[in-house]
């Protein structure tokens, strides 16, 4: 592999956003988002549905004007910027028109300089799609595969995937998720993926960020993420005397046994304690902290409001 990175007349594929929000009318879609994304990364977007997640990447594509705030690449704002948004690539769901499929590739390889059309010939025949058949006429499975094909080869210095791989099967999914790793290792680019799937493709991510009702719920490196979760199981006297004060994120018992998630920087030293106590440690997939954490928090917004 080269292992070289997408040509690009981006010298920086930082994407920096400040103090961001997005209105629809009265409906504020973001709210003081934040965040900054050093480039060369994959980043894990996720949040529920309607936190947000589709309009902060149409922002950063450059396709939604803000109501405040900014977002800049190569310390130039995002929208409609004729150069940036020619070098940020937006995948959302498949598509359904009358083109055939040759003519879907061809004419993305006129909008896109990095275009790849090996990489193209390649994933084609990695998901079956065949050149002749019209668009429509390409079960959704399939539809959604020409999308992510398309999204890959356009090698664009900012790529971003909208659950563009729903409807594929599951083996499409993982030829998806291996095609991203290995085109992503040989040419190194600013990669973000919104996902429900995130135990199938959290092995990918280096970051993670979670939306939660237009704001930053978390962004954090993953390995710190999962380092920060623990699950502990027992006898649930002693599970909760090792515990102690410490907030668990959920708590599940079956006679004398309890099995409890906790959370946070302080969670690390309990492992000693839990160790030490006989107790039974493990790790907590991504996807349980995403359930965990976006539940809490929507308890106690529950709370504040009927308070």
């Amino acid at each position: 592999m080269s292992n070289e990175p997408v040509n690009s007349d981006i010298a920086d594929t930082s994407i920096e956003i400040r103090g961001l929000q997005v209105r629809y009318g009265r409906d504020v879609a973001l709210r003081d988002v934040t965040l900054a994304l050093p480039g060369g990364r994959i980043y894990g977007l996720l949040g529920r549905n309607g936190s947000g997640k589709t309009t902060l990447m149409g922002t950063i594509a450059g396709r939604r004007r803000p109501f405040a705030g900014s977002v800049r690449i190569a310390g130039d704002d995002t929208f409609e910027h004729p150069r940036l948004m020619r070098q940020i690539g937006l995948v959302g769901g498949p598509g359904n028109d009358g083109n055939r499929v040759r003519d879907k590739l061809r004419l993305a390889a006129t909008l896109r300089p990095a275009w790849d059309p090996k990489l193209a010939e390649s994933l084609q025949r990695r998901f079956d799609l065949p050149s002749h058949k019209s668009v429509m006429a390409l079960s959704r499975g399939q539809r959604a595969a020409l999308a992510v094909t398309i999204g890959l080869a356009n090698r664009t210095p900012v790529t971003m995937f909208d659950e563009a791989h729903l409807g594929m099967d599951a083996p499409s999914r993982y030829a998806f998720y291996d095609a991203l790793l290995e085109d992503y290792t040989a040419h190194p680019r600013t990669i973000i993926v919104s996902t429900h799937h995130i135990d199938e493709v959290a092995r990918l991510f280096e970051a993670v960020v979670i939306l939660d009702r237009g704001r930053v719920l978390l962004h954090e490196d993953t390995d710190v993420l999962r380092a920060q979760g623990t699950a502990i199981t027992g006898p649930a006297d002693v599970v909760d005397r090792t515990i102690g004060d410490l907030t668990p994120l959920s708590e599940q018992q079956l006679g004398a046994t309890k099995a409890t998630v906790v959370y946070g920087p302080r969670s690390n030293g309990i492992r000693e304690r839990a160790r030490a106590a006989g107790l039974e440690l493990g790790p907590v997939p991504l996807q349980d902290l995403f359930v965990h954490l976006t539940t809490i928090r929507h308890e106690e917004q529950h709370r504040d409001l009927a308070s």
